[in-house]
């Protein structure tokens, strides 16, 4: 059994970024594995300062939500990804989230991990685009494992996920993490 930790981008609650986190959850869970999901539009996370204070403490100077997500990234086997594409990165929310996780430079090894991101466009070019941004952060740390990728493009309105091949991708991702 692994600890599957999945960070959700959106700012839209119910939107299509967080329905294919649910399914990358449900085929985690339905495969054994330990799936806790943390929505980043319910925290409070300041703008890194960018003071690099962190690098000697090991935690951030700022009172908010980003200390208590530092544990939760360095205890997971597996860190999925999942959020929308907002001109072409990710969202605000996700930005603030990788910023924050700088205390985590040089301490993180040994993890898979996955990367799911929704748009309107489906362009496979442009969604890719988002993926770098995340796959930078993993290039921060030693030993981690590209595991997967779902382009969830084509889907405009909230909900239109469900109908697309990456809503069961999702959940065949989720399940197919090796234990």
């Amino acid at each position: 059994m692994k600890k599957v930790l999945i960070i959700a981008g959106s700012p839209r609650k119910g939107g299509n970024s967080d329905l294919l986190a649910a399914q990358f959850a449900k085929g985690a869970s339905d495969a054994g594995h330990e799936v806790e999901t943390v929505y980043l539009r319910d925290m409070k996370l300041n703008y890194c300062a960018g003071c690099l204070s962190c690098l000697k403490s090991g935690k951030c100077f700022q009172k908010d939500g980003a200390n208590d997500l530092l544990p939760k990234m360095l205890a997971a086997d597996v860190v999925c990804f999942a959020c929308p594409v907002y001109y072409y990165s990710v969202s605000g929310q996700m930005k603030v989230f990788l910023d924050r996780m700088n205390p985590l430079y040089g301490k993180m090894r040994n993890k898979d991990f996955y990367y799911m991101v929704t748009a309107a466009d489906d362009s496979r070019a442009q969604l890719d685009r988002a993926i770098d941004a995340l796959e930078g952060f993993a290039d921060c740390f030693d030993d981690i494992r590209r595991c997967g990728r779902i382009y969830g493009g084509g889907a405009a309105e909230k909900g239109t996920i469900r109908s697309l091949p990456a809503f069961q991708e999702a959940y065949d991702m989720g399940k197919g993490i090796a234990g």
